[in-house]
C-alpha cells in the first residue's frame, strides 16, 4: 500500500462514456485503494496528518529538462496508434482515410459535431490530456505542454479521420486537456518514490501510469521507471493536498415527479492541492480544488459531475492577524450529466464547460475558539459550453454548443471544535447560442455530416446550488447530508420557452484524511 503519500483521485478521467461493468468494478477497487492513502487537509474540517516537503534540486533540475522530439513523436504516435485501433480493430467507418478525404476535410473546414455531451466534453478533453502530458514529461512547462496539445488536436481533426474536423473538438480537446493533463500531472508526481525497490516500487509505478499514461511511458522510455536514486524522483514534492470521500444513498427528481424518481449508490470525491492563500509561486495549478461524482442508479450516466478549478497566477490582497484574502486568475471545467428520467421520460440536466477561465476571490478568517469561516467567488468567461436542448434531440446529440459567462459562489462554516461543518455553494451559467438552423428544418432527414449549427438558437442558464452539513460522528468520519437544486431556463428563438427544476439528496458517510 502506498501508505502515507497524497494521490489525486481524477483517475476517473479514463472512464469511457459507456463503462463496462468490468471497467466499473476496476475504477471503484482503485478508488477504495487510493481512498486509505493519508493526507493533508485544508476542506472545511482540517485534519492536519503530513508535512509539505520540497522538491530536490536535483530532481527538479532533471525533469525540467526538454526534449521536443520525443515529446513530437509521442504525440504523433498516439494519434497514429488511436486511429490504428479505431481503423483495423473497430473498423470505424470513421477512420478510412485517405488523400482524398484530407483533402475534403481542408477544403470544408471546421464545423460543430453531434457527438454525445460525455464524448466532447469529456472523452476529447482526457485525450488531449495525453497529448499535453506527453509534453509535460518531457520537461516542457504548463503553456508550453498546450502548444502540443493544439498540435496534436490539429492533426487528428485534420488528418486522422473522414469526418470534418470539429470545432468543438478543437478547443475542448487542448484546453480541457490542459485542465485534466495538469491535475494527471501532479497526481502521478506525488505517488513516485525512487528511492524504493522491489513490489514497493512496482505498486507505484503502476499507479503512475493509471494516472498519467504518457508519463510513465517516458520512465519506462529513459529507465527511470527502475532506477534507484537517493531522491524521491518529484517535481513537486511532498504538497499539501486534501481529500474526502463520502458513499451512501443518493435520489434524483425531475420537476417535483418524487414517484418517479430514481435512487441508488452515489461516491463523490472531493480533494484541494495547494495552499489556497501561497502566492509566492507563479506556477499554474500550484493550487486547485476537483469534485467528482459517480452514481450506480438505473438509466443514469456512471460519471454524473466534475468540477474542476485551477489557479493560473495569483495576487494577495491582504494578510492580516485575523484574516487572508487573495485574488487570482482561475481555469474552470465543469461537467454534469443526467439521462431520463422514470416514466417521463425527461432528462433532468446537461452541462459541459471544458474551456473557462475568470477572476476568482478567497477569504478565510483565523481559527476562532469556537468556528472558522471561509469563503470564495469566481467570475468567468466561457469560452465553449453546452447545455441540455428540448429540441435539438438528433443524432447523438440533445444539447446545444454555446458561449457566455458563468458566476460561482460559496461559503464554509465549521462550529464546536470541527464537530460540525456546514458548505454551501451556488454556480450560475449563462450561455448563448448563436447559430442555429433554419426553422422548419426537418432534423430527422437533415445530413448530421454536413450541418453546421451551434443548435437552436438561444439563450439558457442553468442554476445549481449545494448545501451540504457534515457531523463528525468518530474520529475522521461524518455523517453528511447533500442537497442539490438545478434550475434550467432556456429562451428559444423559434419555440417557447422552457423551466425545468430537479433536485437530488444524498445521505452519505464522508471520511475525511
Amino acid at each position: 500500500m502506498l501508505s502515507g503519500q497524497p494521490i489525486m483521485l481524477i483517475f476517473i478521467a479514463m472512464l469511457i462514456i459507456r463503462p463496462s461493468s468490468l471497467l466499473k468494478r476496476l475504477i471503484l477497487f482503485l478508488f477504495f485503494i487510493v481512498a486509505s492513502l493519508s493526507a493533508f487537509s485544508q476542506i472545511p474540517i482540517r485534519i492536519r496528518v503530513t508535512e509539505e516537503i520540497p522538491p530536490d534540486s536535483a530532481d527538479v533540475e532533471r525533469m525540467t529538462k526538454r526534449h521536443f522530439w520525443r515529446a513530437s513523436a509521442e504525440v504523433a504516435g498516439m494519434n497514429l496508434s488511436l486511429w490504428a485501433f479505431d481503423r483495423f480493430v473497430q473498423h470505424g467507418d470513421f477512420s478510412y482515410i485517405s488523400l482524398n478525404t484530407i483533402k475534403e476535410n481542408f477544403k470544408v473546414g471546421f464545423k460543430w459535431d453531434n457527438d454525445k455531451l460525455g464524448t466532447n466534453t469529456f472523452a476529447h478533453p482526457y485525450n488531449g490530456s495525453l497529448y499535453y502530458n506527453a509534453a509535460r514529461s518531457n520537461g516542457f512547462n504548463f503553456w508550453q505542454s498546450e502548444l502540443f496539445a493544439i498540435a496534436g488536436s490539429g492533426m487528428w481533426e485534420l488528418f486522422m479521420e473522414r469526418e470534418y474536423p470539429s470545432t468543438n473538438d478543437f478547443i475542448a480537446t487542448p484546453i480541457g486537456g490542459a485542465a485534466l493533463g495538469e491535475v494527471l500531472f501532479r497526481a502521478s508526481d506525488a505517488v513516485l518514490d525512487d528511492r524504493l525497490t522491489g513490489g514497493a516500487r512496482a505498486g507505484r509505478e503502476i499507479a503512475c501510469f493509471i494516472l498519467s499514461p504518457m508519463k510513465e511511458i517516458n520512465r519506462i522510455i529513459t529507465g527511470e521507471a527502475w532506477k534507484v536514486r537517493p531522491t524521491r524522483g518529484r517535481l513537486f514534492g511532498q504538497p499539501n493536498f486534501a481529500l474526502r470521500a463520502s458513499v451512501g444513498y443518493r435520489a434524483l427528481e425531475y420537476n417535483g415527479h418524487f414517484r418517479d424518481m430514481h435512487q441508488g449508490l452515489a461516491i463523490q470525491i472531493d480533494a484541494e492541492y495547494g495552499d489556497r492563500f501561497e502566492t509566492k509561486s507563479k506556477a499554474p495549478y500550484d493550487y486547485f480544488t476537483f469534485k467528482a461524482q459517480l452514481q450506480m442508479m438505473k438509466t443514469q450516466p456512471f460519471l454524473t459531475q466534475i468540477e474542476l478549478k485551477g489557479r493560473l497566477l495569483a495576487r494577495e490582497l491582504f494578510d492580516k492577524h485575523d484574516s487572508k484574502g487573495s485574488i487570482g486568475l482561475y481555469q474552470h471545467f465543469d461537467f454534469y450529466d443526467s439521462d431520463t428520467i422514470g416514466t417521463l421520460h425527461k432528462v433532468p440536466f446537461k452541462l459541459g464547460i471544458p474551456a473557462s477561465v475568470g477572476a476568482g476571490f478567497l477569504f478565510r478568517d483565523i481559527d476562532r475558539k469556537h468556528h472558522t469561516f471561509d469563503c470564495f467567488a469566481h467570475a468567468n468567461i466561457v469560452m465553449l459550453g453546452s447545455i441540455l436542448s428540448d429540441h435539438y434531440t438528433t443524432d447523438d446529440r440533445n444539447y446545444n454548443w454555446a458561449t457566455g459567462f458563468s458566476l460561482k459562489g460559496g461559503a464554509n462554516l465549521v462550529l464546536h471544535r470541527n464537530r460540525l461543518a456546514i458548505s454551501v455553494s451556488h454556480n450560475y451559467y449563462r450561455l448563448f447560442t448563436l447559430t442555429g438552423y433554419q426553422y422548419g428544418t426537418d432534423l430527422r432527414v437533415v445530413n448530421f455530416r454536413k450541418l453546421n449549427v451551434m443548435g437552436d438558437k438561444s439563450v439558457a442558464s442553468l442554476n445549481m446550488t449545494e448545501a451540504r452539513v457534515d457531523w463528525r460522528v468518530w474520529r475522521h468520519l461524518f455523517a453528511t447530508f447533500l442537497f442539490t437544486n438545478y434550475a434550467r431556463s432556456s429562451h428559444y428563438r423559434d419555440f417557447l420557452p422552457v423551466r425545468t427544476n430537479s433536485m437530488s439528496f444524498a445521505l452519505m458517510a464522508s471520511y475525511k484524511f
